[in-house]
């Protein structure tokens, strides 16, 4: 017994039939999300015409040059924090009206503050 698979290609936008070279599968992203579409040679073309003048304006960003997420942690060449125990400056900025955190970063400007008033 013998099987026949046909594949058809809708258009996302119309439903309309895409025959071969009718159209074509556009991949994007817009905000670190990654979209595909199908799209006729007619919606394709209104596709290209409304993001022409921002991919003219843009810059092109490709493979490992993609930015990251906020997440990522920065190497070295920053201002380091002072040597001072952190549990130290905790306590120092919760008795001088600051907020912290019991873990986790002290906000630059509280260390600022702590050393400060530690030199005065």
């Amino acid at each position: 017994m013998a099987e026949r698979v046909i594949r058809q290609v809708v258009d996302d936008i119309d439903g309309t039939d895409i025959t071969d070279g009718g159209g074509e599968t556009v991949e994007f992203s817009v905000r670190g999300v990654a979209y595909r579409i199908d799209l006729s040679a007619q919606n394709l073309a209104k596709f290209d015409k409304a993001l022409t003048p921002y991919v003219k304006a843009a810059e092109k960003v490709s493979g490992e040059e993609r930015p990251r997420k906020a997440s990522r942690r920065r190497k070295g060449g920053g201002k380091t924090q002072s040597r001072t125990p952190l549990s130290s400056i905790r306590a120092w900025a919760n008795e001088n009206g600051y907020t912290v955190s019991t873990r986790g970063r002290i906000p630059a400007e509280v260390v600022e503050a702590y050393e400060a008033a530690e030199k005065g």
